[in-house]
């Protein structure tokens, strides 16, 4: 099996788990780091046994690393990805893929252009609730989907570790809706189709520090006539990740997406149901599958398993959706 030498760029939780992870799978070599942050990017490389460099350039011009896993803050996604890109270097970008479809578009250019691989770290694909789900709506043993709901909801950004005084601008965070919903967006639109139009209300009302609305619901309308609901909030002190499909023959209900004695409900209207528990889905490790699948692309020259596209698709509905709470009128795609 052919390595593949990997360079990480951005240091902080996200990207110590993914320099982890694919340090974890076999055949990838993680030869290099990079961070602003000396203090993250030497611990990083000393737990690894990598080299370390402040400046990402640095690591670009490293001949033994072939891809980069890119976990900066997401608006310096899109110069960090063109930059690998010219350089040869094939790219993995954290979700969301960039706060603007203008760095969306770049991105997949750049990637085009120079002949190497682009994917978005869209990572519940590989959870085992998310793909269950996804999996029994694609096999139509319940029919066609007509409606989903899924919600993530927790408190302000305050109230815990993950704050950091760029994830309160939506210039450079994207907001909620890109920072986390990306992953939920993604979901929704993975199991029912590409989204047409999006309507959705909301407010700023506890997270006043952010300059964006921290709860909104988001009604999709999917091309095959599906309907579906998203409520993404920060504004409650008892959080939840659950939701529902309904099709034409039966509904999936999943009330927890993990943890505890979290189930998948099954039932057609006629017919027993069943109920499957989310700890007997065996799935790799997440993140480390991910990084697999991306780097299997690399060896085996084939399409990444989630493409550009899909990540431009998912900045795109959350675009659509702040667009929609300003003007209270439904917002058509494409932009």
């Amino acid at each position: 099996m052919e390595t593949i030498g990997v360079g990480v760029i951005g240091c902080g939780g996200m990207g110590r788990s993914l320099a982890n992870s694919a340090h974890a799978v076999e055949g990838i070599d993680v030869i290099c780091v990079s961070d602003l942050q000396e203090a993250l990017a030497e611990k990083l490389a000393t737990d690894l046994n990598a080299a370390y460099v402040l400046d990402y350039h640095e690591l670009l011009a490293d001949d033994q690393i072939q891809a980069v896993l890119i976990a900066a803050p997401p608006f310096m996604h899109a110069p960090i990805a063109v930059d690998a890109a010219k350089a040869g270097k094939h790219v993995f970008s954290e979700k969301p893929m960039a706060p603007t479809l203008q760095d969306c578009d770049a991105m997949i250019a750049a990637a085009e252009d120079n002949g190497v691989k682009l994917t978005i770290g869209l990572v519940c694909r590989y959870h085992a609730t998310h793909s269950k789900v996804r999996e029994i709506v694609q096999s139509g043993e319940l029919g066609a989907p007509a409606c989903m709901m899924v919600h993530r909801i927790g408190g302000p950004w305050r109230s815990g570790g993950s704050y950091v005084p760029w994830r309160l601008e939506s210039a450079k965070s994207g907001g909620s809706l890109m920072e986390i919903n990306a992953h939920e967006i993604d979901f929704m639109r993975w199991t029912c189709g590409d989204v047409i139009s999006v309507y959705a209300v909301g407010g700023q009302y506890v997270q006043t520090e952010s300059d964006y609305p921290d709860v909104v619901l988001a009604s999709l309308q999917f091309a095959n006539s599906a309907v579906g609901l998203l409520h993404s909030s920060h504004i409650s002190a008892v959080g939840g990740y659950g939701g529902r499909v309904d099709c034409q023959g039966g509904s999936i209900y999943f009330p927890q997406i993990w943890g505890g004695n979290a189930t998948i409900q099954i039932k057609p209207f006629d017919g027993e149901g069943r109920h499957i528990p989310i700890a007997d889905i065996n799935v790799p490790p997440p993140v480390q599958e991910e990084i697999r699948v991306f780097v299997d692309a690399i060896r085996n020259d084939t399409a990444p398993l989630i493409t550009g596209v899909d990540g431009r698709a998912a900045v795109e509905i959350a675009l659509a959706a702040y667009q929609s709470v300003e003007s209270g009128q439904p917002v058509p795609l494409p932009l």
